[in-house]
């Protein structure tokens, strides 16, 4: 994620403010040294062989450029690599390495094999999408790189679209969206090279643009976004890095801070579509925070986030859950399968995947279900002990878009938001500090609390495995005993016997199952035996 340096929420107004107010950086590179692993040591060794191999009017210097030096300083491991050319073209440089390669001395000296070099592919220049120059992406030793040359922008007064030549490494530093992002580590000197105060403000924990902010955003706009990447696919790879990462709260809290929530969360296709309100966002996020703390047995946690990709949906659920109640405008024309708004701008916004959006659309689908069996359980409601019941919702939550846990959880998220104004996490700052923080405590603990009543009743009822019930027999058999074929019947019919099931869990005789069926022959539309 762009904002690596993690910082206590004590200094994110400060941050803020860095980054609205113009930076003083060095006029020289400060310089400190990077430990490079085996892999990169391969690496570093094979490129600065190549550029020395280079005849030209000036000396081929290669740097490691951005996000690598970033994360190689905060001790993460990275393999998504920028380099830097001072000389020539990445298309030029991928050449000349593929030719060098090919040199029996070079194979031997450097131990090279079949697949530690791939093929070189050129991305051209695509202004429009933000793509101003040619770069060169190839795969070296399972690393990925990609290669451009050192560059300056100067932007038109009409356009957002600068005009790009080579350029100096300062002048590539200063173009750069944030000074930490700006970064070099010259692979000849094996020095980390900052002409803009980013090693000073990794150290403060502060985001600041490399120039002046006003002209920086003036000249592009869009600029604010890259933050978190301008591309929509760029936008979910960086939400995604974000939400997996150990601080996903954080980065939520940030986006909120920040004003990117509805730049981010957006169908972009349609600028005038209405925007939920966000102002209570922070209780789903610190809501999924504080309930993450707690992992012991048949807590919230540990019944509905019970593994590290139901996490990573649990932050997206979080992060989407002002979209959850949000319906198409009035005589919107959709079909049946269509997402409802809140998979639509997951989809649109961050490209999210179809597992994901397919979970956004059933737990707008099934919101209201869910919270009425909730109702049920806490008003002690007589359906609540029918077990058939129960356990055929929990397996139709399931089949309509899968992982009906996490459905329950996008529910708890979408009734937070609108029965708490608060809710107070002791990781948040300011949380005990308010004359409304018990009462604010009081209402979050009353409302954990009928959840946990709601899912301790469905732990009961022992419906948890519902989806996972194996059927005592399949369409083919059931067909068998009725003595007809398969048909649009079956579907319905088998349901019958699996609520049987589900009523008699201990029976393994599917005989009164399919008597069941029998009973129910003529609204189920199956025809008389053949």
């Amino acid at each position: 994620m762009l904002l690596c340096c993690r910082p206590p929420l004590r200094v994110m107004k400060r941050k803020l403010d860095a980054l609205l107010h113009g930076p003083s950086h060095a006029k020289m590179p400060i310089s400190t040294k990077i430990q490079l692993d085996p892999r990169e040591r391969r690496l570093r060794n094979l490129l600065v062989d190549v550029a020395r191999s280079i005849d030209g009017p000036q000396p081929v210097v290669l740097r490691w450029a951005g996000g690598w030096v970033r994360d190689k300083l905060l001790g993460s491991a990275s393999h998504d690599i920028d380099v830097a050319i001072n000389a020539m073209t990445g298309g030029q440089f991928t050449a000349h390495l593929r030719e060098h390669c090919q040199k029996p001395d070079v194979i031997a000296a450097h131990g090279l094999a079949d697949g530690d070099i791939g093929s070189p592919h050129t991305v051209a220049r695509q202004p429009d999408k933000s793509k101003h120059l040619e770069t060169a992406i190839l795969r070296l030793f399972g690393l990925d790189l990609d290669f451009v040359n050192l560059r300056k922008e100067t932007y038109a007064d009409d356009s957002r679209n600068p005009q790009m030549e080579f350029g100096t490494p300062e002048e590539d530093a200063l173009r750069r969206d944030a000074t930490i992002n700006a970064l070099f580590y010259n692979l000849n000197t094996e020095e980390v090279e900052d002409f803009t105060g980013g090693l000073a403000d990794m150290e403060k924990r502060i985001i600041r643009t490399p120039l002046e902010p006003l002209q920086t955003f003036k000249d592009d706009p869009l600029r604010v976004l890259r933050l978190i990447k301008i591309s929509r696919e760029r936008v979910g790879q960086e939400l995604e890095k974000m939400l997996q990462d150990k601080h996903p709260r954080l980065a939520l809290q940030l986006i909120d801070d920040i004003g990117l929530y509805h730049a981010i969360f957006t169908d972009p296709t349609r600028p005038d579509l209405q925007q939920p309100d966000i102002t209570r966002w922070p209780v789903a996020y610190n809501g999924l925070d504080d309930i993450l703390q707690t992992q012991t047995p048949g807590s919230i946690a540990a019944t509905l986030i019970h593994t590290d990709e139901y996490r990573w949906i649990a932050w997206n659920l979080a992060a989407v859950s002002p979209w959850m109640r949000v319906q198409d405008p009035p005589g919107t024309k959709r079909k049946a399968n269509a997402l409802p708004p809140v998979g639509v701008i997951a989809r649109e916004g961050y490209k999210a995947a179809n597992k994901l959006t397919d979970i956004m659309a059933a737990s707008h689908r099934h919101l209201d279900e869910i919270l009425g069996f909730k109702k049920d359980v806490l008003d002690g409601a007589a359906r609540i002990h029918e077990r058939d019941r129960l356990g055929m919702a929990i397996r139709r939550w399931d089949a309509q878009g899968g992982s009906w846990r996490l459905q329950v959880l996008a529910a708890l998220f979408t009734e937070a938001l609108e029965r708490l104004s608060a809710w107070p996490n002791a990781a948040v700052e300011g949380g005990g500090g308010s004359s409304n923080a018990g009462a604010h405590a009081t209402k979050r603990d009353e409302f954990v609390a009928e959840w946990q009543k709601f899912l301790d009743h469905l732990v009961e009822m022992d419906v948890m495995d519902a989806p996972q019930l194996k059927r005592l027999l399949d369409g083919r058999e059931l067909a068998k005993a009725l003595g007809v074929k398969p048909g649009k019947w079956t579907g319905q019919a088998l349901d019958v016997c699996v609520a049987w099931q589900l009523r008699n869990p201990d029976e393994t005789d599917p005989a009164p199952a399919i008597e069941e069926v029998q009973k129910q022959r003529k609204d189920l539309g199956i025809p008389d035996a053949q």
